[in-house]
């Protein structure tokens, strides 16, 4: 997966961590995955980047992905270490994608935001619960909030060197519209729930549908809160209140239960 705008350094999280995974899958003795319990992939065991580049170029229903990521959670938290490894390398096409995007308009960042988005990443990879359904949403979830921290606290640590002493008009945010869920989400404006509801069908392939029917409601009651979330994101961005450092307090949170 491409990495959009930025290139990186040879020494990032991300970069090291891919020469790792390359050295665990190199030959004679690549680390090799089970694929036959896991419904929709080849019934055979293959090495982990052959497996990287299955997913990569196929598309896998949630129930398929899901049981992926259960395997690989599980190998990982009682395989040792080397599973952690390969765990990650699978992931780091799509991490390195999170990382590109949070980290576009803030290159003085962008290494600290590789470090992040790796870090929340394995924190989730370690303690997720792998029972309930998009778990590899909820890992790239938690990927992101990391990283998308780093950028949230830059826009508040430093004053412009020219500062005018009248009022102005509030910045308006700009990046990629998850972050703006993200700070959302931190402001407690709408919930974390909310907020992957949003992202996953407004900029991932998540169907409305699919979603209703893994949480136990219908299509449209799913539209119908997503849609009350929105407009309170949209009235959020016309005031401002998402274009700096994440407001704490005194913000009314849109559920979506």
């Amino acid at each position: 997966m491409a990495t959009t705008t930025r290139v990186r350094t040879a020494s990032t999280a991300l970069t090291t961590a891919e020469k790792a995974f390359d050295l665990l899958t190199c030959e004679p003795a690549p680390l090799v995955f089970d694929a036959r319990p896991v419904p929709g992939l080849p019934d055979t065991t293959m090495p982990l980047n052959e497996l990287r580049k299955l997913l990569m170029f196929g598309r896998y229903d949630s129930d398929s992905t899901d049981e992926l990521w259960r395997q690989l959670a599980h190998h990982a938290r009682e395989w040792g270490p080397a599973w952690v490894v390969g765990a990650i390398g699978v992931a780091l096409p799509a991490l390195t994608h999170l990382a590109a995007k949070i980290s576009r308009g803030y290159a003085r960042h962008a290494d600290d935001v590789d470090s992040e988005v790796l870090a929340g990443f394995l924190q989730s990879l370690r303690s997720a619960d792998l029972d309930p359904p998009r778990l590899w949403l909820r890992l790239c979830w938690a990927a992101w909030r990391a990283g998308a921290a780093i950028v949230r606290a830059d826009d508040g640590e430093e004053l412009p060197l020219h500062l005018s002493t009248g009022s102005r008009s509030p910045r308006m945010p700009y990046g990629h519209p998850d972050l703006l869920l993200g700070r959302a989400a931190a402001a407690g404006l709408i919930t974390a729930e909310a907020a992957e509801l949003i992202s996953a069908t407004r900029f991932g392939d998540a169907l409305i549908e699919e979603l209703a029917a893994e949480k136990g409601v219908t299509g449209p009651a799913l539209r119908m809160r997503r849609r009350r979330a929105e407009r309170v994101v949209a009235a959020a961005v016309t005031r401002g209140d998402l274009s700096g450092p994440s407001p704490s307090g005194q913000a009314h949170t849109v559920d979506t239960p």
